[in-house]
């Protein structure tokens, strides 16, 4: 489909929706050197096309698993910005009591089943959901969000066998952006191209272009489609570039400025905010009052997680043990 073809509001959504996930990370950097913040961030400033796109595909009783850098993916999946800058900044009204912070959040009344420190391993979890969505005959799908470095894990090419073997529906989608921490990508893969690993497992294997949010939306929507009717899995690839650092304060002395310079000319937000105004010619004002309503938005979620009470220190063990029958469960 051409971008005019698309319903006005669908466009105009998804222009939010990567503005929000854009500003978010950037406000949370700002709220980190702030004080308000406590650990690491791992921003995805520059892969807002792959979170939005991906999830706009999805239902909403579809289900996602997400990464050690997925805000965006929480907020594409629905997340209130004011209670994942809560849980970033360590407070009892976060998604997960101030516990789980930028790499855990969750919230299963959304379908995220949680983001995941450790590279790859929400990928199981995802064919989990996915096992459990075909046991008991619901048309719901899973997806899971990865990097290219977890292409090389163990887990994920067990998860990938186990749906390929059994028509899975799941739809892998690996946000490739080219670096796995500071290790390039032709340093730890043999191929350029890490859809064609879907072959191994008899399922489709799909490149798109990342930064543009439409054809990760078409490409992902195909995807789940297949997944829900009983094709089984997809592999998809959406090629893009993280903008910033593996972590904040990364110093990025394993690439050029060349090249982060021509990857910012193809900025999935600037450049579909000017798609708008060219080829759908959609008002500068309307795409002004969004932006207005994303920093209200914005300044609210700070103002609320800055008001929230922090964990009391008596209470740092509920939760981790279960109590029953007079003993511990492990």
């Amino acid at each position: 489909m051409k971008i005019e073809d698309y319903p006005k509001e669908q466009l105009l959504e998804l222009y939010r929706q990567m503005l929000t996930v854009r500003e978010f990370e950037l406000r949370a950097i700002a709220e980190r050197r702030a004080g308000l913040i406590p650990g690491f961030i791992h921003s995805c400033v520059g892969q807002e096309a792959t979170a939005v796109g991906a999830c706009a595909a999805l239902r909403p009783d579809d289900v996602i698993t997400s990464t050690h850098r997925g805000h965006g993916h929480l907020v594409a999946k629905g997340g209130l910005p004011k209670y994942m800058m809560a849980e970033l900044a360590a407070r009892t009204t976060g998604y997960c009591l101030g516990r789980g912070g930028s790499l855990h959040m969750a919230d299963f009344g959304l379908g995220i089943l949680g983001a995941n420190g450790i590279v790859g391993g929400g990928i199981p979890i995802a064919v989990g959901a996915a096992l459990a969505f075909q046991i008991r005959k619901e048309p719901r799908v899973a997806l899971a969000f990865f990097g290219d470095g977890a292409t090389n894990e163990g887990a994920f090419h067990e998860a990938l066998n186990l749906a390929g073997l059994w028509k899975l529906p799941v739809v892998f989608f690996c946000e490739n952006n080219l670096y796995g921490e500071g290790t390039p990508q032709a340093m730890q893969a043999p191929v350029a191209d890490l859809a064609l690993r879907a072959s191994s497992y008899a399922m489709p294997g799909v490149i798109v272009d990342g930064n543009d949010v439409l054809a990760v939306y078409a490409a992902t929507q195909a995807a789940a489609e297949r997944a829900r009717t009983g094709g089984g899995p997809t592999l998809v690839e959406g090629k893009t570039y993280r903008q910033r650092g593996h972590y904040e304060g990364d110093p990025m002395v394993y690439r050029t400025k060349a090249e982060m310079e021509a990857w910012k000319q193809r900025d999935p937000v600037v450049n579909f905010r000017g798609r708008l105004l060219a080829e759908v010619e959609v008002p500068e004002t309307d795409l002004a009052a969004i932006e207005q309503a994303v920093q209200t938005t914005l300044d609210q979620a700070v103002a609320f997680a800055a008001a929230s009470p922090k964990p009391a220190p008596e209470a740092a063990l509920a939760g981790v043990y279960g109590d029953t029958h007079g003993g511990l469960v492990f």
